[in-house]
C-alpha cells in the first residue's frame, strides 16, 4: 500500500475518532442510529402479533442488517466514486455516528454527579443510559449501574465497532450498529419480545463475542494490571450474557468492587451473577478511573485498527 493509499484508508478513521472525542452525540445532530431505531420498532410493531413470531423475529433482524450492510457496501463505494475527499468525509461521518465513547462517558459523569447531589436525581439521570427500571435503587446501585454500563458500552460503543471496522469497513460497522440496535430494542426475554427478539439476541452475542474479550484484555493492560485476566476469566463466565461479563468483569478487578444482583427491567426482575467479592462503597474516584481505562483501551484499539489496516 502505497503513502496516498494509507492516508484514504485512515484518514477517514481518525477523523471519526476525533470528531467522537469532540461532540460525542449532541442533541441537536440527527443521528442514523436513530433511524435505525425507528426502522426496528415499526417492524416491531407490524410483526411482532400472531403466530410464528419467532421466525418474523429472526426473518426481520436478518433483514434489516443484511439491508444495512448491502446499502453501504453501495453508498461508500459511490461516494469515493464522484470524489476521493467525499468519500473520505462520508465515512469519518459515519464512523463518527457509529462510535460511542464521549457520550457515555458524559453521561456516567452526570450520573456520579446527581447522585451526589440526591438519590432521586442520580434515578433520574441513571434512566437515561439503562434499560433496567431505576425507581428503586439507592445510591451504591446507582453507581454500580452507571459503571457496568460503561464497561459494557466500551465493548458495544467502541471496541466491537472499531473491531467489525478492521474487519469489514464503514458496512461492517454499519450492520453491527444496526445488530447492537436490534438487541437493545428488543433482545429481552420479557413476554412482548422473548420470542420476537430471540434471534436480534442471538445475532448481538455473535457479533461481540470476539469484542467483549478484547475488550476485557485492552482494560487490563489499560491498567497495566495482566494478572487479572485471571479474574476476568472466572467472572466473565458467570454473567448472565455470554460477552458482558467480560468488559464488566475486567473493571471490577480494576475497581476491586463488586458488580451484579437483581435487576428490573419492564416490571420484571432478573438476576445476574455477582462479579467480584467486594461490595465497597463506590465513589467518584471509581469514576474517574473507569473513564481513564475507558480512554485508554479506546486509544490502543485505534492503534490495533491502524495497525491491522496499514498491512491490508
Amino acid at each position: 500500500m502505497d503513502v496516498q493509499q494509507l492516508i484514504i484508508a485512515l484518514l477517514p478513521l481518525l477523523m471519526g475518532v476525533l470528531t467522537d472525542a469532540l461532540l460525542g452525540d449532541p442533541a441537536w445532530l440527527p443521528h442514523i442510529v436513530v433511524k435505525f431505531g425507528w426502522l426496528i420498532s415499526t417492524a416491531e410493531r407490524w410483526f411482532n402479533k400472531g403466530a410464528h413470531r419467532r421466525l418474523k423475529g429472526a426473518l426481520t433482524a436478518l433483514f434489516l442488517i443484511g439491508c444495512t450492510y448491502i446499502l453501504f457496501r453501495w453508498f461508500i463505494p459511490f461516494c469515493y466514486g464522484l470524489n476521493k475527499w467525499l468519500g473520505m468525509c462520508v465515512s469519518a461521518i459515519f464512523i463518527f455516528y457509529f462510535l460511542a465513547g464521549k457520550t457515555l462517558i458524559k453521561e456516567v459523569r452526570m450520573v456520579f454527579k446527581a447522585v451526589d447531589e440526591s438519590v432521586d436525581k442520580g434515578r433520574k439521570q441513571l434512566s437515561r443510559i439503562v434499560g433496567r427500571d431505576t425507581a428503586n435503587l439507592d445510591a451504591q446501585e446507582i453507581r454500580t449501574a452507571a459503571l457496568e454500563t460503561l464497561a459494557e458500552n466500551l465493548s458495544d460503543g467502541v471496541v466491537a465497532p472499531l473491531f467489525w471496522y478492521m474487519l469489514l469497513g464503514v458496512p461492517g460497522m454499519a450492520a453491527y450498529k444496526m445488530i447492537n440496535t436490534l438487541d437493545s430494542m428488543i433482545g429481552y426475554k420479557t413476554e412482548r419480545y422473548r420470542d420476537f427478539g430471540c434471534w436480534a439476541a442471538h445475532i448481538d452475542d455473535i457479533a461481540n463475542w470476539i469484542p467483549a474479550r478484547l475488550t476485557a484484555l485492552l482494560m487490563v493492560l489499560s491498567a497495566g494490571r495482566p494478572g487479572l485476566l485471571r479474574f476476568v476469566h472466572k467472572y466473565g463466565r458467570q454473567h448472565a450474557s455470554p460477552n458482558s461479563g467480560y468488559p464488566e468483569s475486567a473493571l471490577a478487578g480494576i475497581l476491586s468492587c463488586r458488580f451484579g444482583g437483581t435487576h428490573t427491567y419492564f416490571g420484571q426482575e432478573f438476576y445476574k451473577p455477582y462479579i467480584g467479592e467486594n461490595p465497597r462503597e463506590l465513589t467518584t474516584k471509581d469514576a474517574r478511573q473507569a473513564i481513564r481505562i475507558n480512554f485508554i483501551s479506546e486509544m490502543i484499539m485505534v492503534i490495533l485498527v491502524i495497525a491491522v489496516r496499514s498491512l491490508c
